[in-house]
């Protein structure tokens, strides 16, 4: 009868984490690129109070074995990388991902290191041209090798004979050598720039030519559900995740950006209220049992009296 209580207190338990799970997606309806939790149990340990037996020489059939489960416990806290729906905003520096669930924006870490992951692109231009989150972290992404109006000439390659470029911060140039004699520079001010959607940045300079200054990356995992959530929107890789493939908006598998947008949160509202009120009434139950218990206790007792 002890062990009824204690299976009680484990369901208690194991709900309890289920609603903090519900809670946060609830709270984060709102938030940018905000993927859900699901939480899954499973049965734990089972005590064997007869073992299985098979059919004997004495003319009897087999017999099943008799167990009684001892509880419940939390199987996994899973992410749900579904994308969510795009909403407009106007806004040049604002990006969604659209057709690449399994796809990021690359960001740096603290001090620059530890490479971070988002699917926010709510981006800002600094007083330098650099690209960054609200956060400040540098977006990164690829810078071409020569200075080209065309993206074709650009010199960008990755992923392809091992070829993989190096990825750097990107940065709009306020100012540009367009020259093609190093030994005479001819440096033109930035009159205004814009990002496509495959991820290229041109800039219009003095010169009343657009040129191209940088390529916005984007990152795959193989299993994007080993990603660690950081807080601030930011992801991590951790060892289940796989090493990160980087690519561009529009090559094969990576999906585009669309300009002017951002990701909504995937929360379904009406299936975490609904999971609400099962986990409450389910708790409900839990407590109930151990009550009954409690109850049983209390009669086993009466009888000496």
């Amino acid at each position: 009868m002890l062990k009824s209580m204690y299976s009680g207190v484990t369901g208690m338990k194991g709900l309890q984490t289920k609603m903090d799970v519900i809670s946060n997606n609830i709270a984060n309806v709102n938030t940018t690129g905000f993927k859900a939790g699901r939480v899954r149990f499973e049965d734990m340990i089972s005590q064997v109070n007869t073992r299985a037996q098979g059919p004997n020489g004495n003319g009897l059939g087999g017999s099943n074995a008799q167990q009684v489960g001892l509880g419940v416990q939390v199987g996994a806290t899973d992410t749900l990388m579904g994308g969510g729906s795009l909403q407009t905003t106007g806004r040049d520096l604002d990006f969604g991902i659209q057709n690449g669930d399994n796809s990021f924006f690359v960001v740096s870490g603290d001090e620059g290191t530890n490479l971070q992951y988002t699917r926010d692109g709510g981006f800002y231009a600094d007083n330098e041209g650099n690209l960054t989150t609200a956060g400040g972290y540098k977006v990164m992404g690829y810078k071409p090798g020569v200075v080209t109006e065309n993206t074709e000439d650009a010199n960008i390659n990755w992923g392809q004979n091992g070829g993989e470029d190096k990825l750097v911060s990107l940065t709009i140039p306020v100012e540009l050598n367009v020259s093609k004699d190093p030994n005479t520079p001819q440096m033109e001010k930035l009159q205004s720039y814009n990002i496509d959607n495959s991820g290229w940045i041109t800039g219009t300079y003095s010169d009343g030519k657009s040129y191209v200054v940088g390529r916005v990356a984007l990152t795959s995992f193989t299993n994007p559900n080993g990603l660690e959530k950081t807080g601030g929107n930011m992801y991590k890789a951790t060892a289940n995740s796989g090493e990160p493939i980087n690519g561009g908006p529009s090559e094969a598998g990576f999906g585009l950006i669309r300009s002017g947008y951002l990701e909504m949160s995937n929360v379904d509202l009406a299936n975490e209220f609904t999971e609400m009120i099962v986990a409450s009434r389910a708790y409900q139950a839990n407590s109930r049992s151990i009550t009954v218990s409690d109850t049983m206790l209390e009669e086993l007792l009466n009888l000496k009296r």
